[in-house]
């Protein structure tokens, strides 16, 4: 992709030639503050002109057609093609079809994006900490989150698992995440690996390590490839205001914030 928008990511990980993939920053687009500039959400108080233009210029620039999910922190995944009109309920999707891609907005929670080795089928999902730890106790699907779900989808379609690869985009750092024992108790497995990523902090609260927990549930997936995120600074959402979206950070000062997205899809 050529003259990409100041600071939009192509990401570095290697693919099948037929995988290509962006994640935006929120430079490059028209809304007006605390939107500015290239807030791709809907739902956030933006002007709708502005986000639409925002959304025409994402797709003009990767070539495809971006479908926007209805993300509501859960676990659902929806097989995308030509024809998938935006706003399905779910948190992840894929497709092996091209002409359309695989779009997840986020502004401190993680994006996710998967590949085939093979580059039959890509996906993306929306890994806030609620999805990536999956329903609670009372749930039949505990411990199965977006990432689980998602696979088990691609799988029950008949999509080969055995050699995938990821890329890990821009979320809310541990250095930011900061918790409370809810959300630690909903990783907590008692092993050292998930422990480490809960670092004690202030009044009984733990700094989390978003990133570090999705690496962590992709290697239980045999997720070896893993590339992006590498939770170290300048990854982090909240401490790169002049990249990044953040909602910990612009909601509590500015009321709100934008939404920025990851895309992936298929050439033909």
């Amino acid at each position: 992709m050529q003259n990409l928008p100041t600071h939009w990511i192509e990401p570095d990980w290697p693919t099948h030639t037929r995988v290509r993939a962006l994640m935006t920053s929120r430079q490059g687009g028209v809304s007006a503050a605390p939107w500015d500039s290239m807030n791709l959400g809907g739902h956030v108080g933006d002007r709708a002109a502005d986000v639409q233009t925002n959304r025409e210029r994402l797709a003009a620039q990767i070539g495809q057609r971006p479908v926007f999910l209805q993300q509501v922190h859960g676990v659902i995944s929806v097989q995308l093609e030509a024809a998938t009109p935006d706003g399905p309920v779910a948190d992840a999707c894929w497709s092996h079809d091209s002409g359309v891609a695989c779009t997840i907005m986020v502004a401190d929670c993680l994006p996710v994006l998967l590949a085939d080795a093979a580059g039959r089928w890509v996906a993306a999902a929306h890994a806030g900490w609620r999805g990536l730890a999956g329903p609670g106790v009372s749930s039949p699907s505990k411990g199965l989150g977006v990432l689980e779900c998602l696979y088990a989808d691609i799988q029950r379609a008949g999509g080969d698992v055995s050699d995938v690869m990821a890329w890990l985009g821009p979320c809310i750092g541990p250095q930011a995440f900061e918790v409370g024992t809810e959300v630690r108790a909903a990783f907590d497995d008692d092993s050292p690996e998930v422990q480490a990523l809960f670092q004690p902090a202030a009044q009984g609260k733990f700094m989390a390590d978003l990133a570090g927990l999705a690496r962590l549930r992709l290697q239980a997936l045999g997720v070896t490839r893993v590339f992006g995120n590498n939770s170290s600074l300048p990854w982090c959402t909240v401490s790169n205001s002049a990249l990044f979206f953040s909602h910990r950070r612009d909601s509590r000062s500015l009321g709100q914030s934008g939404r920025m997205a990851a895309c992936i899809w298929l050439d033909r």
